[in-house]
């Protein structure tokens, strides 16, 4: 129900992820007066592939955090994680409001032991392939001990999904090792005598997508601005591709060559395809969509809670954890 367009967007990218994947099951979780009109694009054969699960309480984005567990329980952001902590549910993806999707994630699933903060994070493009920067929004205020922690679960996530070691480095406002807060600076020092992290040192922003690291840790203010101001940078760059560059290249060259180049391009750095914020570090599966995704963005986040599932981020994230006491 969560985000700018609620069900106008969240039910046609179920219809369309159900057309794509024979393995997946979805539950709409909602009003459903205001869902069913909408499953009539469902195919009759995939129909018994999503139910829907009616509530309609929901939470607003004016609503405060700290409100929502005690007036909100039968919201449908609390009935879907709820789902999740009872195994009903392997995951569960939400456009609504951060601030209680994260009160609601902590409160029901728990941080995982030896995480004192979930962290979201989000995937970057790179000129190879993407990275993580996490966190992203879940926590504007970071110790070095959080962002250690951060560092650990984003390596998890990286090698589970790359399959290949995670470089892991800091975002800072320099390389040398005197820069940077306090925390950051803390946080440098015990990755680089942590025998598991791959650290690399200290990364800066206009470093950030020439792939120096799969993965890039910071607090949740820096984090939330940078990913902004990036998806802010693409949109402007696909606006000026279409506009006013396109033309002057079709002049220029063969119509199929350049529309192959622009088309190629305007698909990499479209934010849509980067939709999905895993919420790290709780015991279960919550992926954080943007308010304002369209219909193509939170398929993609759907795609994302999908690959926590298949790949077991949380007992994965659990056990490093372990392994990294064990030897402290």
């Amino acid at each position: 129900m969560g985000g700018d367009r609620g069900v106008e967007v969240t039910v046609p990218a179920a219809a369309r992820i159900l057309a794509r994947r024979n393995d997946l099951e979805l539950v709409l979780v909602g009003d459903s007066e205001r869902i069913e009109p909408l499953l009539s694009r469902i195919p009759a054969a995939k129909r018994n592939k999503l139910r829907v699960l009616h509530t309609d309480l929901e939470i607003a984005d004016e609503d405060r955090p700290g409100t929502v567990l005690r007036s909100a329980r039968e919201s449908s952001m609390f009935l879907a994680a709820d789902m999740v902590k009872s195994g009903d549910a392997q995951a569960m993806v939400s456009a609504g409001n951060s601030g209680a999707l994260l009160m609601i994630g902590r409160h029901l699933l728990k941080t995982i032991p030896g995480i004192h903060k979930p962290a979201m994070v989000a995937s970057i493009p790179g000129a190879a392939k993407h990275s993580f920067l996490l966190d992203v929004g879940a926590n504007p205020e970071c110790n070095a001990q959080h962002l250690f922690e951060f560092a650990v679960m984003g390596s998890v996530l990286a090698e589970s999904l790359n399959r290949s070691p995670a470089r892991v480095g800091l975002l800072n406002i320099g390389a040398e090792h005197y820069k940077g807060t306090e925390a950051v600076r803390e946080a440098a020092e015990k990755l680089g005598k942590c025998p598991v992290i791959d650290y690399v040192g200290f990364v800066e922003a206009n470093e950030l997508y020439r792939g120096l690291a799969e993965v890039v840790v910071c607090d949740g203010f820096v984090g939330n601005v940078t990913i902004k101001a990036s998806e802010g940078v693409a949109n402007v760059i696909r606006n000026v591709i279409h506009h006013e560059a396109a033309p002057s290249l079709i002049n220029r060259l063969s119509r199929v060559f350049s529309a192959s180049i622009i088309n190629t391009l305007t698909m990499r750095i479209n934010p849509e395809r980067f939709n999905g914020a895993c919420l790290l570090g709780l015991q279960g599966n919550i992926v954080k969509s943007h308010g304002n995704a369209s219909v193509l963005g939170f398929c993609h986040a759907i795609l994302e809670a999908a690959g926590e599932i298949d790949h077991q981020v949380p007992r994965l994230i659990a056990n490093k954890v372990e392994t990294i006491m064990a030897t402290a």
